[in-house]
């Protein structure tokens, strides 16, 4: 009691010492509010640096692909039903795996996660969504996967979805064949490549992406003949993975034609089938050869990208009397103004040496614009552009 009225008796000015340690506030209201922003700003990098997605601000495209226990597979993104692709052994629960596809112009990666040798045998019809315009019905058959190609009535799919050219004057005058591939995976360099070049650019499409079947529409609208991309076992697999039902040396014969059936059954309207990587696979003949077999006896044609000088495809395609065509050049290896004009340049020196050359390029912007400039260009040099098909024709006839 003495202390408190002692307290209150002291002068103004000559509080004791007490009574300051009593009021007096650890921190100004500012300093607080610094300390608060000081603790958002640690959450906040934190988050950044240790989150499980890197990636998380970027546009992810996931196709799920379950194993066989499954009752039914869930609807990938292109919006329909589709049975995953891997025949064979029965994977556990869980032997799933993430492959991570870099669109090559943007560097943004989509994801697709696969499960192993999934295979979905309930053979539902695709949903309408997936009518593409100008299909021929009679050339489509029904497998565990969807719809392939087939020959009918005579008709096959790599003559009925040739794009249109001159095919008198190709005969009588050098031509050049150009194949953009590697699209589908990344909207919009693949909507670039169908509206900035001509329609007498072959475009190919890999299997994956959010919805081929859409993009590959949109191409057959703007009058580009597509090829379909079929992803094959590199040297350095699985360190460089082409993708999901990967065609594989290490696979008997009908397990790769059952992933090459879930690769042909994602998007239609193709005239053929190209090699995407597939250094090791197109160079052994016993695993090329039922492959090959399986495409021609359903109507397609086959390009080599060049890439390997010791593939098979060439005395395969032949065996079959198959339509084949062969790369020259990849006119953007090295992706830049100088070195994709100079390629050009041998291209049209090996069109009016041998009559036809092929060459083939990413969708990257410089190669998209290079190759545009380039094109306005041959006709006053004497050499005309024609798609790959009209190509094939003029080789196999020469």
């Amino acid at each position: 009691m003495t202390e408190t009225t002692d307290d209150l008796s002291a002068p103004l000015g000559q509080k004791t010492e007490r009574q300051k340690r009593r009021f007096r506030l650890p921190f100004t209201a500012m300093q607080a509010l610094a300390v608060l922003f000081g603790l958002f700003l640690v959450v906040f990098f934190a988050v950044a640096l240790f989150a499980d997605n890197p990636f998380g601000g970027e546009p992810v495209a996931r196709i799920a692909l379950r194993n066989p226990g499954d009752e039914k597979l869930p609807a990938a993104a292109s919006g329909r039903p589709e049975p995953a692709a891997k025949s064979g052994p029965q994977a556990p629960a869980g032997d799933n795996k993430t492959v991570t596809i870099i669109d090559g112009s943007s560097g943004k990666r989509q994801d697709i996660v696969i499960g192993g040798d999934a295979a979905d045998k309930s053979g539902a019809e695709p949903a309408p969504s997936m009518a593409m315009t100008g299909i021929d019905q009679r050339l489509l058959e029904k497998s565990k996967y969807g719809m392939i190609p087939m020959v009918a009535d005579g008709l096959k799919p790599f003559t009925v979805y040739a794009a249109d050219a001159d095919r008198a004057k190709a005969a009588k005058m050098p031509v050049v064949a150009i194949v953009v591939g590697g699209l589908g995976v990344g909207a919009a360099k693949t909507a670039d490549a169908i509206m900035k070049l001509p329609p007498a650019v072959t475009l190919a499409f890999t299997p994956y992406g959010a919805d081929p079947a859409k993009l590959a529409e949109r191409a057959r609208a703007q009058r580009h003949e597509i090829l379909l991309q079929v992803p094959m076992e590199p040297f350095d697999y699985p360190d460089n993975d082409p993708g999901p039902q990967t065609l594989l040396t290490t696979l008997p014969p009908e397990q790769n034609i059952d992933r090459l059936y879930w690769h042909l059954s994602r998007f239609q309207g193709y005239a053929g089938i190209a090699n995407f990587m597939g250094a090791r696979f197109t160079a052994t003949d016993a695993v090329m050869q039922p492959i090959i077999r399986e495409a021609a006896k359903r109507g397609l044609g086959y390009l080599d990208d060049g890439s390997s000088p010791r593939s098979a495809a060439p005395s395969l395609t032949a065996a079959q009397s198959m339509p084949f065509a062969k790369a020259d050049f990849t006119i953007d290896a090295v992706p830049t103004s100088a070195e994709i004009d100079r390629t050009l340049v041998k291209l049209e020196t090996l069109a009016k040496e041998r009559g036809l050359a092929v060459g083939i390029a990413s969708a990257l912007p410089i190669s998209i614009e290079r190759l545009a400039a380039w094109i306005k260009t041959l006709d006053s040099r004497g050499i005309m552009l024609v798609p790959l098909t009209t190509a094939m024709l003029k080789s196999k006839s020469g």
